[in-house]
């Protein structure tokens, strides 16, 4: 069962309709009890991914050839490349012993508003630290432009 309650002066009060209904069958008396966590802003979420394809967007990798091919400017592991370098990543074993660092979850259930807003920070310092013409725009104008791009302003 999942509760959404919003708070009031008077207390908690149901947030959807399922847990109204959950409320109705409720008798007067009777316990409930729960882990509760406070919902992210799902706007600073987008924003936070705005900021993350803004850097994308600016970011020239060399051009390199390996046995492999040639290595493609992908999105997911350029997000989860900054996330590890902003210092949210965790040390895992590979199979032949060695390690390498995966990048910490932001997923809503992982991460708290407050930690997230932090990652934010440390994510613009190191987008503005490896990409020259982010380097160039500053923090504030980065920030306007992010704003702009998903209509936050």
């Amino acid at each position: 069962m999942r509760l959404l309650l919003i708070k009031t002066p008077g207390g908690f009060s149901c947030a959807d309709q399922s847990t109204a209904d959950l409320h109705a069958k409720l008798k007067v008396g009777q316990t409930i009890h729960g882990d509760f966590k406070r919902l992210r802003n799902a706007r600073f979420h987008r924003k936070f991914f705005s900021l993350l394809q803004l850097g994308f967007e600016y970011f020239e990798p060399e051009r390199l050839n390996t046995k492999w091919g040639t290595p493609e400017k992908e999105f997911e592991n350029f997000r989860e490349n900054v996330t590890i370098l902003a210092g949210y990543g965790h040390p895992v074993f590979n199979l032949d012993n060695t390690f390498r660092v995966k990048a910490k979850s932001i997923s809503f259930a992982n991460m708290e508003q407050d930690e997230f807003e932090k990652l934010y920070q440390a994510v613009l310092t190191v987008l503005m630290q490896k990409i020259p013409v982010l380097a160039q725009m500053g923090s504030d104008e980065i920030d306007r432009v992010t704003n702009l791009l998903i209509g936050y302003a």
